[in-house]
């Protein structure tokens, strides 16, 4: 891959990397904890793909986020959907989380040393397409100088926390989205809408914080 291929993102102004994240909501120990200290749930069968995708989270303006990419519409499969950095195994991948970290070094130029991987969430699996999907969390700098690989990656954006944990702004919800119906969490933030397995990872990482919260007022 070329950086000619890579749409590069703004830089912010060193020395932010190493700020601590002072979010009243959520701390990264309540995440580490809430991630780490469970059983998680597998999904196997000979019919599925198995992938793996990284959730990424990172501290912005005090609080913690959530890192996501849009697709592009000349990708396979998801075309100008809402995910995670990922994908399916490659040959030469070690395990499910080399596979996470591959993509998203590919997808973000997030570097696989540079995340402070957390622990697993439970296996989501698309039943269109067959694949069962491996999510790991891990913490990441900020500001980082992420690029998007121009032909998978259309868009990186960060979407906090304390949006996902709104009730009112992160809800199952009946819509037709693409010509495919859909019930499930979903959540519209600045012209994106997260929702499908993106949105039910989310999910299972909003439940296992807590669920419901005193949000500060913003």
């Amino acid at each position: 891959m070329t950086n000619a291929q890579r749409r590069s993102l703004p830089v912010p102004p060193p020395g932010g990397q190493h700020r601590r994240c002072y979010n009243r909501v959520v701390t990264k120990d309540r995440v580490r904890a809430a991630v780490s200290q469970r059983e998680k749930r597998r999904i196997t069968g000979h019919n599925l793909v198995q992938s793996a995708v990284l959730v990424p989270l990172l501290c912005k303006d005090g609080e913690l986020h959530v890192l996501l990419t849009e697709r592009t519409l000349e990708v396979g499969s998801h075309k100008g959907q809402v995910c995670f950095p990922g994908g399916s195994v490659h040959q030469g991948d070690e395990s499910l989380l080399a596979t996470a970290l591959r993509e998203a070094w590919e997808e973000t130029a997030l570097k696989p040393g540079d995340v402070d991987v957390v622990g697993e969430l439970d296996d989501s699996v698309v039943q269109s397409t067959g694949y069962a999907i491996t999510p790991f969390v891990g913490f990441i700098p900020y500001p980082y100088p992420f690029r998007a690989n121009a032909s998978e990656t259309n868009d990186i954006f960060f979407v906090p926390l304390r949006v996902l944990m709104d009730p009112s702004r992160f809800y199952h919800q009946e819509r037709v989205i693409g010509g495919h119906y859909y019930y499930g969490p979903l959540c519209d933030f600045e012209g994106h809408v997260i929702w499908g397995a993106t949105g039910r990872i989310l999910k299972h990482l909003v439940d296992l914080l807590g669920g419901v919260v005193e949000l500060p007022s913003r």
